[in-house]
């Protein structure tokens, strides 16, 4: 006879290990995921918002849209005024500011 006869096995111990295998890989491909994506794009939405914060009159700039102009005055609503040309002056938000090409000196206090 080629075919075996099939019996019934004994029931198995409950599947808690299968669970923790599964998990312990989850939370460590988690982990290199947060190490390695969310952190640091955390810490250049930092660093980006500290630029645009510390935007002062004379400072070169350039857009998103690669306008590169001079900032001409710092609004306190989040707008600034860049004049792009001489006598032209374009008002947009800060938001929009992709980099800081050359700083101004701060003013010397008195």
């Amino acid at each position: 006879m080629l075919v075996s006869p099939a019996f019934a096995q004994a029931a198995g111990a409950p599947a808690g290990g299968l669970m923790n295998s599964m998990l312990i890989p989850m939370v460590l491909v988690f982990a290199i995921m947060y190490f390695f994506l969310i952190r640091p794009q955390q810490k250049k939405a930092k660093e980006d918002q500290k630029m645009r914060e510390a935007l002062r009159r004379g400072d070169q700039i350039m857009t998103q849209g690669g306008i590169i102009g001079k900032v001409a005055k710092v609004k306190d609503d989040g707008e600034i005024d860049v004049e792009v040309a001489e006598g032209v002056k374009i008002r947009m938000t800060r938001a929009s500011v992709l980099q800081v090409m050359s700083k101004t000196e701060p003013a010397e206090s008195k």
